[in-house]
């Protein structure tokens, strides 16, 4: 599977982004997906995951009720709606695919990882 993230851009605080990451290849709803993040100077961090059928959602702490992770299987894609961005918000979001979703948060659990995007959240 070859993953392509998408939709990152500059945003002021408490405004919204949607990205997206496009999947081509094998069966994309074999796959649980996942978003991760990256800031500059700090390691990659989980922070949303959603199941195969889209029905479980799982996010960090510092997310939930802000963002969105969704997946719609037909497209072959998975969004993460960003709502009431925050400065600290600011990485590069990267999507990722694991096979058997047992570690849904963890990094090394998953297979794929799309090449990331940038989002960059002004105060």
């Amino acid at each position: 599977i070859q993953l392509q993230a998408s939709g990152g851009g500059l945003v002021q605080a408490g405004g919204s982004l949607r990205l997206s990451c496009a999947a081509s290849g094998r069966t994309f709803s074999r796959y649980l997906m996942g978003w991760f993040r990256q800031a500059p100077g700090k390691e990659r961090e989980f922070v949303a995951a959603i199941s195969w059928s889209g029905g479980i959602t799982y996010y960090v702490d510092s997310v939930k009720g802000r963002f969105t992770i969704s997946r719609d299987n037909a497209k072959n894609t998975v969004y993460l709606q960003m709502n009431s961005l925050k400065p600290e918000d600011t990485a590069v979001y990267y999507c990722a695919a694991d096979v058997d979703g047992s570690r849904w948060s963890s990094i090394a659990e998953y297979d794929y990882w799309g090449q990331g995007t940038l989002v960059t959240v002004s105060s």
